[in-house]
């Protein structure tokens, strides 16, 4: 993982963020805008979460990428406000009130054991034979989620029982770089 993100790298993500978003809404394409600062021109993994009044809108990402950073949070953004299966994708009018979260991954690290998993540090990515699920680390510190339920809602969110990761699932640990515009 690149260091850390200054604020002034933050804020143009979150710029280009809204910016994909919009065009994706009101274009139906993706204008992708060019940067050259060089922390964001290092591929990494993003996901990127975009909230209505504090409520989940939609959020999409990769954990991996051969793309630049900056590339793939456009790429997510437009994504998150167009192609999440869970809504419909925004209209003209869902432009007004939105805010955006940025969540840049590290690398997937392989779990050896459930208790390697520390709420509000790491986020999780479940695998049990063809199931999938992921959960970002601020959604159990969101949620006031102890590690248990943590685990639990990431088997539910991969489509299985609460309890399947207890047998023959494969947990993979991530930490991320968050920051939204609120803070920004």
């Amino acid at each position: 993982m690149n260091e850390t993100l200054n604020s002034t790298d933050r804020k143009l993500l979150l710029k280009l963020a809204r910016e994909a978003i919009t065009s994706a809404v009101k274009t139906g394409k993706l204008k992708i805008q060019e940067v050259t600062a060089a922390h964001l021109l290092t591929p990494q993994g993003c996901f990127v979460t975009i909230k209505k009044q504090g409520a989940l809108r939609g959020c999409i990402g990769n954990f991996t990428s051969d793309k630049p950073l900056y590339l793939l949070v456009q790429e997510m953004a437009a994504s998150a406000a167009t192609r999440d299966p869970r809504f419909y994708p925004m209209k003209e009018e869902d432009l007004l009130h939105f805010d955006l979260e940025v969540s840049v991954l590290s690398p997937l690290r392989k779990a050896e054991s459930p208790e390697e998993v520390v709420v509000g540090k790491h986020g999780l990515y479940l695998e049990k034979n063809f199931s999938r699920g992921v959960l970002l680390p601020q959604v159990a510190t969101e949620q006031g989620w102890d590690r248990e339920t943590f685990l639990n809602q990431t088997a539910l969110k991969a489509g299985l029982k609460k309890e399947d990761w207890k047998e023959g699932a494969d947990l993979y640990l991530f930490t991320a770089d968050v920051f939204g515009e609120k803070e920004a």
